[in-house]
């Protein structure tokens, strides 16, 4: 193979994974459609539903920026009544990845006061996003 295809199909490969990157980028914590799902208490050690909204936090022990969405979905829970945070370690529980189609760690939903899941979050949740999606529980 000459340099010159060596080169190009490298420029190619660069090209690639900067768009992809910047894609993913931009997608991060924006909210998201949940689908038909249903969150379960029981998943969370029997942790109560907020009587307004719940924001479950699905985290690892590695993930590097869980303590930062776990600051602010906090925050955000103590200024509204009714909101609660919950947050569930997935290296203890592998399972609920699955059940929960949750393939990156931070997600966060919004599950209203019967269960069901209003919306997702992946990485660290928009504010002004996040507020919207408790508007509409």
């Amino acid at each position: 193979m000459s340099p010159a295809v060596a080169l190009a199909i490298a420029a190619a490969l660069l090209a690639l994974t900067v768009a992809i990157g910047l894609l993913l980028r931009k997608r991060d914590g924006r909210r998201r459609s949940a689908g038909h799902l249903r969150f379960d208490t029981a998943d969370a050690a029997g942790a109560p539903l907020g009587s307004r909204a719940t924001l479950v936090q699905f985290s690892t022990e590695m993930c590097a920026r869980c303590p930062q969405v776990r600051r602010v979905l906090t925050s955000h829970a103590a200024g509204i009544d009714g909101v609660r945070h919950v947050e569930i370690d997935l290296t203890r529980r592998p399972d609920l990845s699955a059940r929960y189609r949750v393939i990156q760690t931070p997600t966060t939903f919004v599950v209203d006061r019967d269960g069901a899941v209003r919306a997702r979050f992946h990485g660290v949740p928009q504010q002004d996003a996040l507020t919207e999606a408790l508007a509409a529980v």
